[in-house]
């Protein structure tokens, strides 16, 4: 398959820039897998779609201000990975300027380029611990085509989020209350959401991407009761991902994971997927046809446009059944 046999016209009014004043009030386009069937549902109807014997699953990691910059304004850093409270390994603009040696000051403390990576990335020494939540800010997608603001701290994450990491929210979760959860049998794995998540596939083969790694933990509980359920439904793609790495028998585990999930991949352990809309010939939208198969879920992103319907990570939501 080709990546531009993925792609899709999106008009940019389409693209969701700001959240819904309610979580729950979505739209919800549904997808029936079997019978090729299209429903345009509210996400609070999410319920209906449920047997008795379902399990939810949903990634519990928590977005971390991972954008920052030095105090003269001239560098920014996107901190990709915590390798201690004193290392990060960092996306670096302008990257020219950040040779081993160079030092710069975030809130008055001072970091020091210690190592540069192949792909580019820096491993910075900070010399006392800098304040992410007073310094930093969201690193919000560059759809959304703005800066982030006071109010994302709290939109742009899930209301489970618990385990800090991510640099992007799990958005399919986004859409939950608290309320709901509490009538839905559910579990949590965490998958740190990381800047691969944005890159786009570069290559006409989709045979030839090569998937970026982010780590997981699937705890003791969570696989127990994956082995139980009838029917495991995935809130997100990155849910997804960690249960097709480990496959069935699910079991306790940590670890990374570079699955690429594409046509004509065979699922082993979910059985109902909500996700978001997701970018033209991106891995996920790559992913979602996988589970649905890709005419089925072009046809559905062609209605999901015609009947203007949000799209991306503050947007509305699909259901694959």
């Amino acid at each position: 398959m080709l990546t531009k046999d993925f792609d899709y016209h999106l008009p940019e009014e389409l693209i969701a820039a700001r959240p819904l004043a309610e979580r729950s009030a979505s739209r919800m386009l549904v997808v029936h897998r079997d019978s090729g069937v299209i429903e345009h549902r509210m996400f609070r109807d999410f319920p209906e779609y449920l047997r008795p014997d379902d399990l939810l699953v949903l990634n519990d990691t928590k977005v971390i201000p991972a954008r920052v910059f030095s105090d003269d304004g001239k560098i920014e850093l996107l901190c990709l990975d915590r390798l201690s409270p004193l290392e990060w390994r960092c996306l670096v603009r302008p990257g020219k300027k950040m040779k081993p040696g160079r030092s710069i000051s975030v809130g008055g403390i001072n970091g020091t380029v210690t190592e540069a990576f192949e792909n580019g990335d820096r491993l910075i020494r900070w010399d006392a611990l800098v304040d992410l939540e007073k310094h930093g800010h969201l690193a919000l997608p560059h759809y959304m085509g703005r800066d982030d603001e006071l109010s994302d701290r709290d939109r742009y994450q899930t209301v489970f989020a618990r385990e800090e990491g991510a640099i992007a929210a799990p958005t399919a979760g986004l859409h939950f209350t608290p309320e709901l959860l509490e009538k839905i049998p559910h579990a949590f794995l965490t998958l740190h959401v990381g800047v691969g998540t944005f890159r786009p596939v570069s290559v006409e083969d989709v045979a030839d991407h090569v998937m970026h790694s982010e780590r997981y933990v699937v705890g003791a509980d969570t696989a127990q009761k994956v082995n139980s359920a009838g029917r495991v439904v995935a809130v997100g793609t990155t849910v997804t991902r960690v249960l097709e790495s480990i496959g069935m028998p699910m079991k306790e585990h940590r670890g990374e994971t570079d699955i690429f999930i594409h046509p004509p991949y065979q699922f082993g352990v979910i059985g109902a997927l909500l996700t978001n809309f997701h970018l033209p010939q991106s891995t996920l939208i790559m992913l979602v046809s996988a589970f649905a198969g890709k005419e089925l879920v072009m046809e559905a992103y062609r209605q999901a446009v015609a009947e203007r319907y949000r799209f991306f990570s503050y947007g509305d939501c699909m259901l694959l059944v």
